[in-house]
């Protein structure tokens, strides 16, 4: 806290992004110094995949005045873990990052796929991977951690390098016929970031079939929705012989996108709006 004595001013809200560096001294000496604090909580700290990795936020959770999260349950554990008050939002895309890019032809040549996952390898991820080639979809894979996959000998002719970030993140999607959303079992995901970007960046959403993926797109005629890998398979083979329902599908899935206002801006209005109720 030593570089917050170079702050000066009056503030009525500090919001904390860095959640897992975060401990209640911190959180009282900011709200002591500024005024009220808030914090966005995209990960899954009230779950059990990641060990040990949340333990001063959930120590933290009371000092808080407001605690905005992404998935439903977590809304009733913030609560359990005495919270003040808690907002529920969907995760967001940023509306200059994800936006389309005016791409050359070298660009669309260097990026180009026809099935692309862009994501971080978990356990359950490596069969529903080898499922997907063994069925002969020309799968393209970049992110962290495939290596230790069982899968990798059948999954590293398809792998083309770690995670790739910011223009390089949104040309890999821009420039893929067909981008897979898969989610984090560990996490109790219903819809993850790329539930928003891949839809946002103007290309075709093919991801698992969920309560909250149906409630952000119509089914078949804005995404493109499973339950299993060769499900997944069937539909890539039907969308990559049809080029017109691909490009139909993506423009829907993009117009509803933008109507549904998932954005990073949008949510820090909410989150602004329902701290300055409670100040008020």
């Amino acid at each position: 806290m030593q570089n917050s004595e170079k702050w000066e001013g009056e503030f009525d809200l500090v919001h904390v992004d860095d959640i897992a560096a975060v401990g209640p001294s911190a959180v009282e000496a900011l709200r002591r110094k500024f005024g009220r604090v808030s914090c966005y909580v995209i990960d899954d700290p009230f779950g059990d995949r990641d060990g040990w990795k949340w333990r001063l936020f959930l120590k933290a959770v009371p000092e808080y005045d407001l605690i905005t999260v992404v998935r439903e349950p977590n809304v009733q554990e913030a609560y359990d873990h005495g919270a003040k008050d808690v907002l529920r939002v969907y995760r967001s895309a940023d509306e200059v990052v994800h936006a389309p890019l005016e791409l050359s032809k070298e660009e669309e040549k260097k990026w180009e796929s026809k099935v692309a996952f862009i994501g971080t390898w978990f356990p359950e991820r490596g069969p529903f991977m080898k499922r997907l080639i063994d069925r002969g979809v020309p799968l393209t894979i970049r992110g962290n951690d495939w290596e230790k996959a069982d899968e990798w000998k059948d999954i590293e002719p398809h792998w083309a390098g770690t995670a790739v970030q910011g223009k390089d993140y949104t040309k890999a999607l821009q420039c893929a016929e067909i981008c897979l959303g898969l989610l984090s079992k560990g996490n109790r995901d219903l819809h993850t970031q790329r539930s928003i970007e891949i839809p946002y960046i103007g290309s075709l959403f093919c991801a698992e079939r969920t309560e909250e993926h149906r409630y952000l797109y119509e089914e078949g005629e804005e995404a493109v929705f499973w339950d299993d890998a060769d499900e997944c398979a069937d539909r890539c083979f039907e969308l990559l012989a049809d080029e017109d329902r691909r490009q139909a599908i993506a423009q829907e899935g993009q117009r509803r996108c933008i109507e549904n206002g998932h954005f990073n801006e949008d949510v820090m209005k909410k989150i602004i709006e329902r701290a300055k109720d409670r100040i008020l």
